[in-house]
């Protein structure tokens, strides 16, 4: 069985009216800590158990990047904090000695005024690059004094790749070896270039753009198709930019084109992170 597929719990759902659906809501909630997640999560630990843990050798943590932002009229825009952290999930699992702290959503998205970028869009949530920049240190440096000695920063989008690198360089150059941060970013790479490859020698050239296209969205499906709108998505005329969709058509994605990136994000980040460890002993 894929990776994705026994870790799939569907994150998100449309809640209606009644009192069965929100009783669901509180269920599915209430169960998340539990499994992988309950093995590897920050925040399904008590404190004890972090102290412990950290003890027992657990010196690794992964802060996984997300964002909020449109991706177009098919696609919940959650989609990078999902993703982020199921996948930041099985990765540490994969890794091991390894704990996943809470998603960061707020991230660089584009200026409020004027509104550029994502924020030209409903349902984006932008903060500036300096506050962001600043979350990624004070997070780390609070892992850092709990005694993990390695952290990793995750980010499941493009925008805010350079202030990652630019935090990490700036923490392993004032902890000078106490601690050391790596950015990463092979994590991210592999969309735009393998994975993006892989679609494209399959014949799905015309369908892979930038954003909210057919990449995007079959890694979606593979993770929470929950999020993905797709009786309305298969019936649909082809979205453009005017819609939120840069370049390429989402609307032949599938949960198995998405495995297949997902798959290669995991084990391309868990030879990156098994690496950095062995040179950081």
């Amino acid at each position: 069985m894929p990776v994705i597929a026994r870790l799939f719990r569907p994150v998100c759902t449309m809640l209606g009216l009644g009192v069965i659906a929100v009783s669901s809501a509180f269920a599915q909630d209430a169960g998340h800590c539990s499994g992988t997640a309950r093995q590897v999560e920050f925040a399904c630990q008590t404190w004890t158990e972090i102290d412990r843990a950290v003890h027992a050798g657990v010196d690794t943590i992964i802060i996984p990047v997300g964002g909020t932002e449109q991706s177009g009229p098919y696609m919940a825009v959650g989609k990078h904090n999902v993703r982020a952290q199921v996948l930041a999930d099985e990765i540490a699992r994969q890794a091991e000695h390894t704990l996943v702290a809470p998603v960061v959503a707020y991230v660089p998205e584009g200026s409020t005024d004027p509104r550029t970028s994502h924020m030209r869009f409903a349902g984006t949530i932008s903060v500036p690059a300096a506050v962001f920049e600043g979350l990624l240190r004070g997070a780390a440096e609070s892992f850092r004094v709990q005694g993990f000695r390695k952290i990793i920063l995750l980010g499941d989008h493009g925008g805010y790749q350079a202030s990652m690198a630019h935090v990490a360089q700036d923490l392993n150059k004032r902890w000078k070896g106490q601690a050391a941060v790596q950015d990463l970013r092979d994590y991210y790479e592999v969309i735009p270039h393998q994975y993006a490859d892989a679609l494209k020698a399959q014949g799905h050239a015309a369908e892979v753009g930038l954003h909210a296209e057919l990449s995007d969205t079959s890694l979606m499906l593979a993770v929470d198709p929950s999020l993905v709108r797709q009786d309305a998505l298969r019936t649909a005329p082809k979205p453009g930019a005017a819609d939120g969709v840069y370049g390429g058509d989402p609307r032949q994605a599938t949960a198995a084109l998405g495995r297949i990136g997902t798959e290669m994000q995991i084990r391309t980040a868990v030879t990156a992170l098994q690496s950095f460890n062995r040179s950081h002993p």
